[in-house]
């Protein structure tokens, strides 16, 4: 034998070595059943599902509070200093000034704005392109109408819609491309 097969014979035996003396002082994992009864009864203890006493008819949600969809009064207000502005600014200028009865004709408002030009796949993730960005879903981002922010969610993405969410409302419209 060369020098160079006994140096790697030598180097498998050094490295074996630990590993049977690991081997012979490990223990079973699995017990004998006299020392796991006790672990077994607390298991089914804290296994055991309790009944969930009912609560009171009168709680309020912490999830849907009472007149959570009525219009925020910063917005209000806003609309409001808005409307003035305009009818200050004369006829000549004015604008007209009008609240949306509710989050859904918000969002089709806001959603009749957006104007994607295509969709797209990247690395697996489908994406929205708006004005030459790509947005993938979960995006948000700010639309303004009347001169009020209003943030919305790109949900959904599909090969000819995409889907926008406003307060728990979504809207899916159409992809327009350009030919």
């Amino acid at each position: 034998m060369n020098f160079r097969t006994l140096s790697v014979l030598f180097l498998l035996a050094i490295a074996v070595l630990p590993l049977r003396a690991l081997a012979a002082r490990s223990s079973p994992e699995v017990h004998p059943p006299q020392r796991r009864a006790t672990a077994v009864t607390m298991a089914e203890q804290l296994a055991k599902v309790l009944p969930i006493a009912p609560l009171p008819g009168d709680i309020v949600s912490p999830f849907a509070p009472p007149d959570f969809d009525k219009p925020d009064p910063a917005e209000l207000q806003a609309a409001l200093l808005a409307a003035q502005r305009n009818a200050a600014a004369g006829p000549a200028q004015k604008k007209s000034v009008t609240l949306a009865a509710g989050d859904r004709e918000t969002l089709e408002k806001l959603a009749s704005q957006i104007q994607p030009s295509g969709a797209m796949q990247m690395r697996g993730v489908q994406r929205l392109l708006i004005n030459g960005k790509a947005f993938e879903v979960g995006t948000r981002f700010t639309a303004t109408y009347n001169n009020l922010d209003y943030e919305l969610e790109l949900s959904a993405i599909d090969r000819t819609t995409f889907t926008l969410r406003y307060r728990g409302e979504e809207i899916t419209r159409p992809i327009k491309t350009v030919r």
